[in-house]
């Protein structure tokens, strides 16, 4: 009874590594394309999440003004539109002439534009201003606004949101 040596196969042949690196590559730029899109929706999203979030706080702020107002509890001047007069009020918040036993604070802490890269923060236009202004009126913030130069994957652009 003669026995034959079993040859073990451990490894793989160079031409079975290079149909695998062939896949692997072909996969891979595929995905990447994917990635970077999807990357940059999530900042569209955080973006748009923190425009609304920023303009809810700055609404209910003139709504706690009008408020007061109507209670009495603030005489508002005939320039005075209620809104905040810095960005930073909806943090600092106000008791609105004694209408609140405490300050009553819209925000804990202003978001920040996942788009802006140079560190403007946010743009910012009062009531007196144009809709579409760039410059900031400064006798309030009615509305605020990306400064990034950007485009949305929709072709728009950020700051026109």
């Amino acid at each position: 009874m003669s026995f034959l040596p079993v040859r073990s196969q451990r490894g793989l042949t160079l031409l079975e590594l290079l149909i695998a690196l062939v896949i692997m590559s072909v996969l891979a730029s595929v995905v990447l394309p994917f990635s970077e899109v999807t990357v940059r929706r999530t900042k569209e999203l955080e973006l748009q999440n923190a425009l609304r979030i920023i303009r809810t706080a700055i609404d209910e702020y003139k709504k706690s003004f009008d408020q007061a107002v109507l209670d009495n509890k603030i005489i508002k001047s005939a320039k005075e539109t209620g809104y905040p007069k810095q960005l930073e009020d909806l943090v600092v918040g106000s008791d609105f002439g004694g209408t609140y036993p405490y300050k009553k604070r819209f925000l804990r802490r202003i978001p920040k534009d996942p788009f802006d890269r140079n560190d403007l923060g946010w743009g910012l236009r009062s009531y007196a201003d144009d809709l579409d202004a760039v410059a900031w009126g400064g006798e309030d913030v009615y509305d605020v606004y990306s400064q990034s130069d950007g485009v949305a994957l929709n072709g728009s652009n950020y700051r026109d949101w």
